[in-house]
């Protein structure tokens, strides 16, 4: 059975539970099924937020998010695999991204997972731009992100 990744990118929220029952409905092949769900936080470094304001290229982040998606396919013996992130204003508390794998044994899916939110977090074609009481900025790319993102480089 051939599996495609659904991949969306959009303004409205997502709801995880009802992704993970759209993933696995009817289906008695699936073992284990590992959800991410990014949440806006509300302070950074101890300073407060108020929001988050994510950026993306239309048609360009759909694509590189469907890059990875298809490799993580490859790697690992998925029977499912959804991708959602928002773009637009989000405030702390609210989602920002939702990552789930599905496959026969809890292992492959927890692996495919990790890939995918390491890539996702590094160098996903979004920016981040946060609202604070000082004013607004962009958030750049930190170490520790690229560090995990690096394990997964085939050699």
């Amino acid at each position: 059975m051939s599996v495609t990744a659904t991949i969306r990118i959009q303004e409205a929220d997502f709801d995880a539970a009802q992704e993970i029952a759209a993933l696995t409905r009817g289906r008695t092949d699936i073992g284990a099924v590992v959800t991410f769900s990014g949440i806006c936080r509300g302070s950074e470094n101890g300073e407060p937020i108020a929001a988050l304001t994510l950026e993306h290229y239309p048609g360009m982040a759909e694509a590189e998010i469907g890059r990875h998606a298809d490799e993580a396919l490859s790697r690992w013996p998925l029977q499912g695999l959804t991708v959602i992130h928002r773009f637009g204003r989000i405030a702390p508390g609210e989602n920002i991204v939702l990552v789930v794998t599905a496959s026969p044994h809890r292992q492959a899916a927890f692996e495919a997972a990790e890939f995918l939110m390491d890539y996702l977090k590094t160098n996903a074609p979004f920016w981040k731009r946060e609202e604070s009481e000082k004013g607004t900025s962009w958030i750049e790319a930190r170490d520790h992100d690229d560090a995990a993102a690096a394990r997964w480089t085939k050699s």
